[in-house]
């Protein structure tokens, strides 16, 4: 089969082969036919070495598909299923999963980095994150396989198994926003689009948008924000909404240290700082301990947006289907599996009209 291989960490490019094959299905495993993979700001940090990756290995983490195989012991899914695929599949019996955080479950995602799922010839592939979906084909852990009803696009669930979740859950769960509150999301690219739209169905009322970028503000106009501004006309509107004295919740989408300040200073004392972006591990940010204390505000990771998976793939599902969640709208750009070098170039070079590419593999 199809599929785009890292051939080391670093590379500019993805060698698209056609001699790759997955590794059977194994016990509570499954084998899934790729129908549509969207591709994501990770997938670039995987390859340039933000995130943890192996290579030679398949990138792709966000996308759907149908099932064609299952493994002995598979008994909640069948041949010809419609499934999203997760990057962080909860094995249920964990100390995460049993306090119910299940996307801080670690076994399936450990098990990635030991555990390769395509071979090319007699080599070993791994799949970043544990699947790979710029493939044709990928066998992943059952529990990574969400079945969705059969009249959702491949495409719209595709959104959903990565930037969807993460963004509306970020705001739903990590935060809770209340209804009535005022909201600030620093950073409207595609998960920054997810976490307005959050915002919006979370009841909101004042919901900024910032970037730098004209473009996206106006994208982000059309998903929910009340105001859009670039980064140095934030304290002025902090200033006219709120005389100075911040916003109810901050959501960092860009994961640098300057965002992260910033999110932080633009939120009410005893506020919400919510840290939504996929930073790098040497990238430093500064508090004095005065205050920290002072202020009384939170400051709260939010991986993959704290779903629990299943539960919140049928919400987000429900939320497009009751005309709350925009996801056609997110799809800027459609691909084949050989344009998918020309798509990571559109998105490395930050293309401002750009809220998700998708490529249709099958």
């Amino acid at each position: 089969m199809k599929a785009a291989v890292l051939t080391e960490i670093g590379a500019d490019e993805l060698d698209l082969c056609d001699d790759v094959t997955t590794v059977s299905p194994g016990q509570g495993e499954v084998r899934i036919k790729v129908r549509a993979s969207g591709i994501c700001h990770s997938d670039l940090s995987a390859m340039d070495g933000t995130l943890p990756a192996l290579a030679p290995g398949v990138i792709g983490h966000e996308g759907a598909g149908e099932v064609v195989e299952v493994g002995s012991g598979v008994e909640h899914l069948a041949p010809g299923d419609h499934v999203t695929v997760s990057f962080v599949p909860p094995c249920g019996a964990c100390a995460d999963c049993l306090r119910g955080q299940p996307n801080l479950c670690a076994v399936h995602a450990v098990a990635a980095f030991t555990s390769p799922r395509f071979q090319q010839g007699d080599a070993p592939l791994f799949g970043y994150a544990g699947l790979g979906t710029f493939a044709e084909e990928l066998v992943v852990p059952a529990a990574g396989a969400i079945k969705v009803d059969s009249d959702v696009p491949f495409e719209i669930a595709a959104l959903v198994a990565c930037g969807v979740l993460t963004g509306v859950g970020a705001v739903l769960n990590t935060a809770a926003v209340e209804p009535g509150s005022s909201v600030v999301v620093i950073g409207c690219g595609g998960v920054g689009i997810s976490v307005l739209q959050g915002a919006r169905i979370a009841g909101a009322t004042t919901i900024v948008a910032v970037d730098p970028v004209e473009a996206k503000r106006d994208l982000a106009r059309k998903f929910g924000a009340t105001h859009a501004v670039a980064p140095e006309e934030l304290d002025g509107l902090n200033q006219e909404l709120a005389g100075g004295a911040g916003f109810d919740y901050a959501f960092d989408v860009v994961g640098q240290s300057a965002t992260i300040r910033s999110a932080w200073d633009q939120t009410r004392r005893g506020g919400s700082v919510v840290i939504v972006g996929a930073g790098k591990a040497d990238s430093m940010v500064e508090f004095s301990a005065q205050e920290l204390f002072l202020h009384d505000k939170k400051i709260l990771g939010s991986f993959y947006g704290s779903c629990h998976v299943h539960r919140d793939t049928a919400r987000m599902i429900e939320f497009w289907r009751a005309g709350m969640l925009d996801l056609d709208g997110m799809i800027s750009k459609r691909l084949t599996l050989e344009e998918i070098n020309d798509g990571l170039n559109v998105l490395r070079a930050g293309n401002h009209d750009l809220i998700r590419q998708v490529v249709n593999i099958a």
